[in-house]
């Protein structure tokens, strides 16, 4: 006799190892009572395609992708989101019943939840946006500040091309200054976010000037180790309210479980706990 099929999910990635994901999704479902699992999965990029075909096969409903294979399972996918193409990337898969891939991207999902759970009062429309970085985030950032109707998004990249390739992307309401100019970016931003990697653990400082940081902005910083960065440190010793990237990796995991897992679950205090334990 067979009995109903166990719902599997997982990450895929190379390397995998330091993912916190398997940690957060294990923990939803023990915490919903789901008779699941969430598998990490090292697949080499020349594997990809073939092992996102058989999963399915074995009673996988979907996966998370990360680095390198955002680009890649995007264009293995049979049907893509409209955000997914607009970003170009995909962390998210479900496998639909009629065996096809369909590819999404949650991560400026996750970045906008992110800061409205941090900062209840921001008021993004209320003026530009200054981004720090032009990396594999920024489009998923960009779009979702964009999509909140923020009039102007600034953008700033150590290689000027990568931020001048965002403008082509999304057009007039997006404006390039040279890296030397980031703190001139932050004059009179409502909202600053880090999208790059400096103020990350073994990596070099993000020292861009913060003299024209207003104290009505929020700032938020993608790192997460450490969690208070000196970005966020700074910030708050002007007054701006500061929003942690912890929670963006929480709140981004959110659509795919439900999708996955047939329940919605709860990002809370207990969950970022979890996270920083690890």
């Amino acid at each position: 006799m067979s009995g109903p099929k166990i719902p599997l999910a997982g990450v895929i990635g190379h390397p995998i190892a330091h993912s916190k994901s398997p940690r957060l999704h294990g923990h939803w479902l023990k915490s919903l009572g789901i008779a699941g699992h969430y598998i990490p999965m090292d697949v080499a990029p020349e594997n990809l395609e073939e092992t996102l075909r058989l999963l399915p096969k074995i009673g996988f409903r979907g996966v998370n992708i990360t680095l390198p294979h955002k680009q890649a399972a995007m264009q293995i996918a049979d049907l893509v989101t409209d955000r997914a193409a607009l970003i170009g990337a995909a962390n998210t898969l479900i496998f639909r019943k009629d065996g096809r891939i369909h590819a999404d991207n949650t991560d400026g999902y996750g970045f906008v939840e992110n800061i409205k759970s941090g900062a209840p009062t921001w008021k993004p429309k209320e003026g530009p946006a200054a981004v720090l970085g032009a990396g594999g985030a920024s489009a998923a950032i960009v779009s979702a500040l964009l999509e909140v109707g923020v009039p102007e998004v600034r953008i700033s990249n150590r290689t000027r091309v990568r931020a001048e390739g965002l403008r082509e992307r999304f057009g007039a309401r997006v404006t390039v200054y040279d890296w030397v100019q980031a703190g001139n970016m932050i004059d009179e931003a409502v909202t600053v976010v880090n999208s790059t990697s400096l103020g990350m653990e073994g990596m070099p400082e993000l020292r861009v000037p913060l003299d024209g940081l207003s104290e009505q902005a929020v700032v938020t910083d993608l790192v997460y180790t450490p969690l208070e960065t000196r970005l966020i440190r700074e910030a708050k010793s002007i007054g701006c309210r500061t929003v942690d990237g912890l929670g963006m990796l929480i709140h981004q995991a959110v659509p795919g479980f439900e999708r996955w897992f047939g329940t919605r679950p709860t990002v809370d205090e207990e969950t970022r706990a979890l996270l920083l334990a690890v």
